[in-house]
């Protein structure tokens, strides 16, 4: 069988070595720490489960939903100018399972062969993913420390801005934990509409900012109707991961044109999962600021432990996750995740994974109590790779 000469843009699968590793090691009674996957450990609020299985126990939610329930449409609008203050309509808004897999199809929507997207580094895999299917033109913008690992539109050069036919901005970011600003998010929206590039916004992670800042959507600031769209997920803030419920909304155009590829390949959201969506739209949100409270005990857990014992790791403002640099000596990430693992029993996710300056930085996902944060860390400080 010859297969798709698409599939030689995908690089090899590097999970499954970390993966082959823990499973061996469980075999053997080691304790590990899994810091690597970004599942959230907290319990899905009972108001969502109950819609979700008071939905299920009706046999015609069984059958093909065809559409986006006009109910959920309005929670999601409703929700949007409650929470964001952002006037949006039911047709600007699309379902889809997850924004992984809305990323994934974006490209195909936006994109011929040979485009050109702009994509940040490092940056969540299925960015680029999404882009080598669409067999676009990848030039990637950098994420850099001495720049806060935020964008700088300044350093895109001009002839490569006027090529590019859509943008990727994550903000608060996967991997770096790094959070946008009211004039940065302006600049974006200026610079967007001096190109006519179309921002592709993924707001993942706007509920989990730390000391004190509040998460925005990029629609919420002048101008932004007009160049841009947006992921919104219910996996994180509402601990909905499984479930799969995300949302793209914005620009008419572009909503309409992501509805009509998705009705080539899917018969509608599943009819109890719209259900639970209504009811984490419309329900109450007190989990979801004790939920940011306990993300921030993690991460203070996390980065002021590791600061303690010689790893220097810059405290994260957003996001459940936080980026560290490897020690010198190793010029792998990868090959220090699986000494991590080996020695201290503690696994984390190898930078290389997330894109050409990922190399050299390890991503912590706060899946844990700090108390076994805490235990992972003094696994860490005892074995000395730090040190030797």
């Amino acid at each position: 069988m010859q297969f798709s000469s698409r599939l030689d843009r995908f690089g090899a699968e590097i999970f499954a070595a970390l993966n082959d590793r823990k499973v061996e090691l469980e075999a053997q009674g080691r304790k590990l720490y899994n810091l690597s996957v970004g599942t959230p450990d907290f319990e899905t609020p009972a108001h969502i489960r109950e819609a979700l299985i008071e939905s299920a126990k009706d046999p015609a939610s069984w059958r093909y939903t065809l559409r986006d329930m006009p109910e959920m449409l309005d929670a999601v609008c409703s929700y949007y100018q409650k929470r964001y203050g952002v006037t949006i309509e039911p047709d600007q808004v699309a379902s889809c399972y997850g924004t992984q897999e809305g990323m994934g199809h974006i490209g195909l929507v936006l994109c011929n062969a040979g485009d050109t997207v702009l994509l940040p580094t490092p940056c969540y895999p299925v960015f680029i993913a999404g882009a080598n299917m669409a067999e676009a033109n990848i030039v990637y913008y950098p994420m850099t420390a001495e720049n806060h690992f935020l964008p700088r539109v300044s350093d895109i050069p001009e002839e490569t801005a006027r090529r590019a036919k859509y943008m990727v901005v994550s903000l608060p970011s996967n991997p770096m934990g790094s959070v946008g600003t009211p004039e940065l998010y302006e600049e974006l929206i200026a610079f967007a509409r001096k190109y006519d590039i179309l921002l592709v916004h993924d707001n993942a992670y706007s509920d989990i900012i730390f000391d004190g800042n509040e998460g925005r959507s990029i629609l919420s600031y002048p101008g932004a109707e007009d160049v841009c769209v947006e992921f919104f997920s219910l996996s994180k803030s509402f601990d909905l991961t499984g479930a799969r419920i995300s949302f793209l909304i914005g620009r008419r155009d572009v909503v309409a044109a992501f509805r009509k590829l998705r009705s080539q390949i899917d018969f509608g959201m599943f009819l109890p999962l719209q259900k639970a969506a209504i009811a984490a739209l419309t329900g109450p949100t007190d989990t979801v600021r004790e939920q940011c409270r306990k993300y921030q005990e993690r991460r203070d857990a996390l980065c002021g432990g590791l600061r303690a014992i010689g790893w220097d790791c810059p405290d994260s403002h957003g996001s459940m996750f936080v980026w560290a640099k490897i020690p010198d000596r190793y010029e792998k990430s990868m090959d220090f995740c699986l000494d991590l693992i080996d020695r201290c029993g503690v696994i984390v996710t190898p930078g290389s994974s997330f894109g050409p300056l990922g190399e050299g930085y390890v991503r912590f996902a706060l899946v844990m109590p700090p108390e076994q944060i805490r235990e992972a860390i003094q696994a860490i400080d005892r074995c000395g790779i730090l040190q030797s």
